[in-house]
């Protein structure tokens, strides 16, 4: 099983508020697919081990603008929910994903809707 990294949104996990993520790459998933969410992945350092949070199955994958999430106000909001942080609009996740990333945020995302297995 493949792991996923919610670094940035291990409360969310753990707290089973989340139920959408946007990435970068990751637009060969297909639904239905299941994947190990970790606290982090990635970067351990040396004798650290990866900390599952949960097994979640994708429901749905598709690529789209991130700037939909400030163009369409309601969908933003929707969204911002799913994404774990329900009192945030579309436009302060983003600000709060580009802040959290430090770096270029992509224009085009795939956006990952899952459920949780365990």
């Amino acid at each position: 099983m493949r792991n996923i990294s919610f670094s940035i949104t291990t409360r969310q996990i753990r707290e089973r508020i989340k139920f959408v993520t946007r990435r970068e790459k990751w637009e060969n998933l297909k639904p239905g697919t299941l994947l190990q969410a970790c606290e982090k992945c990635m970067g351990l350092s040396r004798g650290s081990h990866v900390v599952k949070l949960a097994v979640i199955r994708v429901v749905d994958v598709r690529r789209e603008p991130l700037r939909r999430m400030t163009d369409e106000v309601a969908y933003g909001m929707a969204e911002a929910k799913l994404e774990g942080f329900p009192s945030l609009t579309g436009l302060g996740f983003t600000l709060m994903l580009r802040q959290a990333l430090g770096k270029k945020t992509p224009e085009t995302v795939t956006r990952i809707q899952f459920e949780y297995v365990d």
